[in-house]
């Protein structure tokens, strides 16, 4: 066995422990905890989170920070909207069948109180390093809020570290590597190294101006890569609008019975299509991962825990909005089940219905959503990066960044694609660990916040938790 075999192995096998059923468990059952001791958020206050959202791109902000609260929820959206969002949702369908669709829905549902909770202790937490910019995440939490102020560092530090693998590797450099494939179809005489030179010159010239900088950028980005990748996806779904209730019958009907053939593969369950619904929801709004809150922390508000209210928000736009597009894209084509997965799949659907047009607009969109997530998780490397070795991190990172950029289109990435998802599986894990260790402190913040007068009469607060 080569080391590459035996590295694969142990990776397939690590993996197939993180991302399985009793990791995706504990997340769903954080999601329904959150959920309690936020007062049911997602539900009770999601036409608050929108109004502030929305409200907030005109209003002058006051209070400390570095970015407008949308611009940092542009940023964590640009890093979460990712291949993931049409390759992704498109694998669990043909993997796990159109019932797969609905799991995810309830994922998400959880997730916006899981994402809510992880922003507010976040920025609880949050402090500005020596150059002046807002750091914070699930390392400050637990190195500066444990007892144990030792385990609390190490914990953070483990955390930080795992973050920036995942950042430079399945959030960099894999995702370089989609973007050189995906342009490689349609140029196939130009050579990748272009394309890679191309791709770290556009991200360098923006993350060298900082958290100020992406924002700007994503914030102008998200909304024309989201909103070209939906206003196109309806012209699909409207010359299939026959088979749209058709769909939404596949979507429930096989949530809870499973389906005969599915991608091919006899006897598929509802608990495969639970798995791969759950997965999928979780993996691509990131709720329970401790990432975004990361560039939420930036964000210049009057109230921490104000900013929490975009995350409910930011799961919404991804995974209820983003990836359900995807799946009645794919379900109404009726090309769900042909044998084709992931990106492949998608592109079926777009090029069955729009043709060649179909084609050139789905690469468009693989190339913007993964350009967006190289500058998202950009600062989300460089704040681990930091906290691990100090501000004299950040020039370096940012160069090792722009490095990965490159390779990853020149280069396979099969092997440090297994070992990302190995070190994304554990950096869920201090992040999970301080949503539960700081429950009550979630309770109170939460009860505080929907307390003020602003909310008065428009629903009674939510009731804080005792531990």
């Amino acid at each position: 066995m080569t080391v590459t075999e035996a590295l694969n192995e142990f990776f397939g096998a690590a993996n197939g422990f993180l991302f399985g059923p009793v990791m995706l468990a504990v997340f769903v059952g954080t999601g329904v905890y959150m959920t309690l001791r936020t007062g049911g958020v997602q539900f009770r206050r999601i036409g608050t989170a929108f109004s502030e959202c929305f409200g907030s791109i005109l209003r002058k902000e006051s209070g400390a920070g570095d970015i407008k609260p949308y611009q940092a929820l542009s940023a964590a959206l640009s890093s979460c909207i990712g291949i993931g969002n049409i390759g992704g949702v498109s694998s669990a369908i043909a993997l796990g069948g159109p019932g797969a669709v609905f799991w995810m829905w309830v994922s998400a549902l959880f997730g916006m109180a899981t994402k809510f909770a992880e922003i507010a202790l976040a920025m609880e937490y949050r402090e500005q390093d020596p150059q002046g910019s807002y750091r914070g995440g699930v390392m400050y939490i637990l190195s500066r809020g444990m007892k144990n102020k030792t385990l609390g560092k190490l914990l953070g530090s483990a955390f930080a570290a795992f973050c920036t693998m995942v950042a430079l590797v399945s959030c960099n450099a894999v995702q370089s590597n989609s973007i050189a494939e995906a342009l490689r179809v349609s140029f196939p005489d130009v050579h990748p190294a272009l394309w890679g030179a191309a791709l770290a010159l556009i991200v360098g010239l923006v993350i060298f101006g900082g958290i100020r900088k992406i924002a700007a950028v994503t914030s102008l980005l998200t909304p024309l890569m989201a909103g070209m990748y939906l206003l196109l996806g309806t012209v699909i779904i409207i010359f299939n609008f026959d088979r749209i209730p058709d769909a939404f019958r596949m979507i429930f009907v096989s949530a809870f019975s499973g389906d005969a053939v599915v991608g091919g593969v006899a006897g598929a369950t509802m608990l495969h299509a639970m798995r791969m619904g759950v997965a999928r929801g979780i993996f691509s709004n990131e709720a329970g991962c401790g990432s975004s809150p990361l560039i939420h922390v930036t964000a210049r508000v009057d109230v921490p825990t104000r900013q929490a209210l975009y995350g409910v928000v930011e799961v919404f736009v991804d995974t209820i909005v983003v990836c359900t597009f995807t799946a009645l894209i794919v379900l109404t084509s009726g090309i769900w089940n042909s044998g084709e997965t992931g990106v492949a799949l998608s592109n079926l659907a777009w090029k069955g219905t729009l043709g060649s047009f179909g084609d050139a607009v789905l690469t468009a969109s693989l190339i913007l959503f993964g350009i967006s997530t190289i500058l998202g998780w950009a600062w989300y490397g460089e704040t681990a990066a930091e906290f691990l070795f100090g501000v004299r991190a950040i020039l370096p990172y940012r160069l090792i960044h722009l490095a990965f950029t490159f390779l990853g289109a020149v280069t396979a990435v099969s092997v440090m694609w297994n070992a990302a998802d190995f070190c994304n599986g554990l950096m869920v894990l201090p992040n999970l660990l301080s949503l539960w260790l700081f429950a009550p402190q979630i309770s109170i913040v939460t009860q505080a916040f929907f307390a003020r007068p602003e909310f008065a009469g428009k629903s009674s607060p939510p009731r804080a938790q005792r531990s």
